[in-house]
């Protein structure tokens, strides 16, 4: 019997719980979360990659937005400078949060499992990250 992918319900996400039950989420944000339900593209550049990781970078001006990304490797991120966000995850939540330069927060995910989300710079600086997954993880990389 095969079983299907299960939301990471468990991750240690960070930020203020703002809205639940896909409050606010607009037809175009919806519509983005099926567009890219299986993108892997977890950053904005890739930096490197070879067998044994990937390593991405995310950066977004004031307002900007990174769509909608799946999350299947080990991974981390760290924030390079402070900060705030906005995301939404596949669950209907929404959340906000902050960061400080340095903060780092790993993910480890099981057979199956995933994160599904995006996020969207609400503070008045660039908000910048390194994101480095682990290829060798219990589910295969995504393709790119």
């Amino acid at each position: 019997m095969t079983s299907t992918p299960d939301f990471l319900t468990d991750a240690p996400l960070a930020g203020e719980l703002v809205g639940t039950d896909f409050e606010g989420w607009t037809e175009d944000l919806r519509a983005e979360f099926d567009a890219h339900s299986h993108d892997g593209h977890v950053g904005s550049r890739l930096l490197s990659e070879n067998d044994r990781v990937r390593v991405w970078e995310i950066r977004l001006a004031p307002g900007e937005r990174f769509h909608a990304h799946r999350h299947v490797l080990d991974y981390f991120w760290t924030a390079i400078n402070a900060g705030r966000s906005r995301q939404h995850t596949s669950d209907g939540t929404t959340r906000e949060v902050s960061y400080g330069a340095g903060e780092t927060r790993h993910f480890t995910f099981g057979a199956g499992e995933y994160l599904l989300h995006d996020i969207e710079n609400v503070g008045g600086g660039d908000l910048v990250f390194t994101t480095v997954e682990h290829v060798d993880s219990a589910n295969p990389p995504l393709p790119l």
